[in-house]
């Protein structure tokens, strides 16, 4: 039973959900970010992955953002990878690499023994929705997942990769492979979903950050499908939803399809992809997320402040398109080199619009 909050006065779930917010709503993701002094000193004394499984940590962490730059709403802390080492998988978060995987699954045999998500190795999670929950007062707090895609391109590579290489040999060589993987993943997101709606956060948001490699044919055939079967098992659970990825534009509709129907969905967007380009390949009645490209912060105020005020003319001109409503945000994560009091003065000139 999920212990969601009730939360009318939320710009962002208003926005979501297609109601007029009292002002546009503004998060960063990656908002935990890597450029925030107080996140970097927590993260010289704890690894990556050892944090995520730290409900302190993760409660910490979470709640830097908001207290010093007033977003609208909590990311949780964590990474795409923490179910994949819950579950069992040997895997590890490499300074200035990734994810790395000990032993890549690249066969049906390694496929067949990657074992379901339990609930217990992943309880300092919930423990962290939980103690956000009490914390965060009128902010919601957004749960996230990778994509089954997404996740799979790490475990196939052994961790990231330009190319995708191996990935794409599975998907296109070995279906019956590809697809037993996929399903797996599908299950291990799920429970992983399922785990913080259960523990109370109020939107949850699924990062298919490789997706944009792929064309859009193959999109549909070897991954629409499994990305659909997420959303659809977590649809019963009423939380507002959105899907994301890099360098997806031609992949927008589609991904937009993966949503199912229902209120209160939204389609992140990245820089490439204007907001009211966008607004055309989704369909009316989705919400949509972006997308001030994360460079523009190492140009300076005047340079900021102009290419928000453009993303913000952009979004309502996409609301006027047929979209449900904008949330502001990053086209992609916060930069490390990113100044903390440019996103303080951002969320300021996001919100006086």
């Amino acid at each position: 039973m999920s212990n969601r909050r009730e939360l009318p006065d939320s710009p962002y779930l208003a926005a979501v959900a297609g109601r007029t917010p009292a002002h546009v709503p503004v998060w960063f993701m990656r908002q935990a970010g890597r450029s925030l002094p107080e996140y970097r000193e927590l993260r010289a004394k704890h690894k990556m992955l050892d944090s995520c499984f730290d409900a302190d940590l993760v409660t910490e962490i979470t709640l830097q953002p908001v207290r010093r730059h007033g977003v609208d709403a909590a990311i949780l802390f964590s990474d795409i990878v923490v179910p994949l080492r819950a579950a069992g998988i040997d895997l590890d978060i490499v300074p200035d690499v990734g994810p790395v995987i000990a032993n890549p699954i690249r066969t049906a045999a390694d496929v067949a023994s990657i074992r379901p998500l339990e609930r217990q190795p992943v309880a300092p999670v919930a423990e962290a929705v939980g103690n956000l929950v009490r914390d965060l007062g009128d902010v919601p707090l957004i749960g996230f997942a990778g994509a089954p895609f997404t996740l799979a391109s790490y475990l196939v590579e052994g961790g990231p990769s330009k190319n995708h290489e191996r990935t794409k040999a599975m998907m296109l060589g070995d279906e019956p492979t590809w697809h037993a993987l996929m399903e797996a993943l599908v299950d291990i997101t799920v429970e992983f979903l399922r785990v913080q709606v259960d523990a109370g956060v109020d939107a949850i948001q699924m990062f298919d950050s490789w997706a944009g490699t792929l064309s859009l044919a193959d999109y549909r055939t070897y991954v629409l499908p499994h990305s659909t079967r997420v959303f659809t098992a977590m649809a019963e659970a009423g939380v507002p939803m959105t899907h994301f990825g890099i360098g997806t534009a031609e992949l927008l509709g589609a991904m937009s399809e993966a949503l199912g129907d229902g209120p209160a969905r939204m389609v992140g967007v990245d820089w490439r992809t204007s907001l009211t380009a966008a607004a055309g390949r989704v369909g009316a009645g989705r919400a949509l997320q972006g997308n001030l490209d994360p460079v523009v912060l190492m140009a300076g105020w005047d340079v900021v402040q102009r290419r928000a005020r453009d993303v913000l003319a952009d979004g309502r001109a996409a609301v006027e398109a047929g979209a449900a409503g904008h949330v502001f945000n990053l086209g992609h994560g916060v930069l490390p080199a990113t100044d903390p009091v440019l996103l303080t003065d951002l969320v300021a000139l996001v919100h006086e619009q």
